[in-house]
């Protein structure tokens, strides 16, 4: 396999003796090189003609020894069939090419692919794990080579400190940033942090406060046997929010409130939280910040208990929902009186309030599954596929490394390879796309079909209750870039129409995807 070359010849040949040898195009003596020439093809048809007569071979194979002769003296044959074009002058051009005209009709473009496409890393992360320097916590597999620990002898891939000698610089914390400034991602990163992981769905490895197995999520509701509208348990009074004038202007606003922490406490009795919020139809889940995508045991404990959470803390905790309707917002301290009138409505009107908890029942939303799944994959696992990642990104990007075709035309139509995997696992499966349909529903489909023909089990699949699991069938909830942060994926990326998706494949040469599967 060798590059196409565009570079014209010459109209002068140099002699033995390092003199030029014109070509003549008139009459005259011919040159000897031509002589050469000529003399060679006609070696060449005498060979041929005589295999002729012996008959030894077929014709088939006759005209397979022509086609290659064709070839060693016509190189304008070989058919081009991958690659983004170029000079054809160097080797960095991209462009590849199939050597015959008979390869091109008895291999696919998938299996040319599949074989010109292949890559072998530098690093086999089985032999050679990603190693972190630092205390890691245990999880069940990962999907990659994975190690956590001290190694003096060994330079590691990433530590949880920032100043090293190599690797990647982490930061894991579970806390708001309005208590500690480091774990906003623009200071983390102005710090020296290279990777960050708390809980914004911004961050490189999201860390968050559910899990499936945690938490039994569709415990079922039991019966609302206390008298009080709601619970609260918060001990911390001096939280820089509004969360204790929030408690204020709903017990003004008339609805009754049993407090069993240490703000505002009206409960005596030691009690099982869990166990407790059960009894209530309203939880009150007030966080200590109002950070997005800062949602810890106090939403997830109401969700588990059956009630219906009443939240001051994170302003996108719709997108932690159940449900439509699941959850109540207090904005502001002034939005207390209205949802006082909506909790009591809701009291006064079971099947309003069944509405609320209908959830339970039917089993949450898709969103709410595609968020919390993420748990699924323990984060020193993802922190680990995220390291790797990035190192063959790396690799790839450097001059030396193979180039790829990635593509590969015959007529009319192009076939592009591509790559997919599902979030939580880190090697990639091979799919093709034609020209001819180059959409967002092809897309979709060839991803189902190529997971669907593995017989692929979602890694969350042991992680749900079994409720949740359903069957064997492999629902498709997002498609996109390896690269993206989860709040983009999840919430904010979609390619603007079928234009765009063949934009980012022509920018994106062996474009790499993630799919979540719900």
């Amino acid at each position: 396999m060798g590059l196409v070359s565009n570079q014209r010849r010459s109209r002068t040949e140099t002699t033995h003796e390092g003199l030029p040898a014109t070509i003549s195009s008139g009459g005259g003596a011919i040159p000897k090189k031509k002589w050469s020439n000529l003399m060679t093809l006609f070696v060449a048809l005498v060979v041929i003609a005589e295999i002729a007569f012996l008959g030894n071979i077929d014709m088939a194979k006759n005209a397979a020894m022509v086609d290659t002769l064709a070839d060693l003296f016509y190189p304008s044959r070989v058919a081009v069939v991958g690659g983004d074009g170029g000079d054809g002058g160097d080797g960095d051009s991209g462009l590849a090419v199939m050597s015959s005209v008979q390869n091109s009709e008895s291999e696919s473009c998938e299996e040319w692919l599949e074989r010109e496409d292949g890559v072998t890393y530098l690093r086999n992360f089985t032999q050679e794990p990603v190693f972190v320097s630092g205390a890691g916590q245990k999880w069940n597999s990962c999907s990659v080579g994975c190690k956590f620990g001290i190694n003096r002898d060994k330079k590691p891939d990433a530590a949880f400190k920032t100043i090293q000698k190599a690797g990647a610089s982490v930061l894991r914390s579970m806390e708001s940033a309005e208590y500690y400034p480091e774990n906003n991602i623009a200071m983390a990163r102005r710090r020296g942090y290279n990777v960050v992981m708390t809980t914004s769905l911004s961050s490189d490895v999201p860390v968050g406060y559910f899990s499936w197995p945690e938490y039994d999520i569709m415990a079922p509701v039991k019966p609302k046997t206390e008298s009080a509208l709601a619970a609260v348990f918060i001990s911390n009074c001096g939280a820089r929010n509004f969360r204790l004038q929030a408690l204020e202007a709903l017990e003004k606003a008339n609805i009754k409130i049993d407090s069993y922490g240490g703000c505002h406490r009206n409960k005596n009795e030691r009690v099982n939280k869990l166990e407790t919020l059960k009894r209530y139809k309203f939880s009150l889940a007030f966080e200590n910040s109002n950070e997005e995508d800062y949602v810890t045991e106090k939403f997830f404990q109401s969700l588990v208990a059956g009630t219906v959470p009443v939240v001051v803390g994170a302003p996108n905790i719709q997108d932690f929902a159940p449900s439509l309707g699941s959850v109540l917002h207090i904005k502001e301290v002034e939005d207390a009186e209205s949802i006082a009138k909506t909790m009591k409505h809701l009291a006064e009107n079971p099947e309003a309030y069944n509405q609320s908890l209908r959830w339970k029942y039917e089993g949450p939303s898709d969103s709410f599954k595609a968020l919390v799944d993420m748990a699924a994959v323990h984060s020193s696992c993802r922190l680990c596929i995220h390291l790797a990642t990035t190192i063959r990104e790396k690799e790839e990007a450097s001059p030396g490394f193979k180039k790829r075709p990635c593509k590969c035309t015959r007529g009319l139509e192009t076939v592009y390879h591509i790559y997919v995997r599902e979030r939580g696992r880190f090697e990639m499966e091979s799919i093709y796309l034609r020209s001819s349909n180059l959409t967002l529903e092809a897309l979709k489909s060839a991803v189902a079909s190529k997971f669907k023909s593995l017989n692929h089990v979602p890694i969350w699949k042991p992680e749900r209750p079994e409720v949740l699991r359903g069957g064997n069938e492999l629902k498709i909830y997002r498609i996109y870039p390896v690269g993206l942060t989860q709040r983009q994926a999840l919430y904010s990326f979609s390619f603007k129409g079928d234009v765009d998706f063949r934009s980012h494949l022509d920018s994106n040469p062996c474009a790499k995807f993630e799919v979540i599967f719900v």
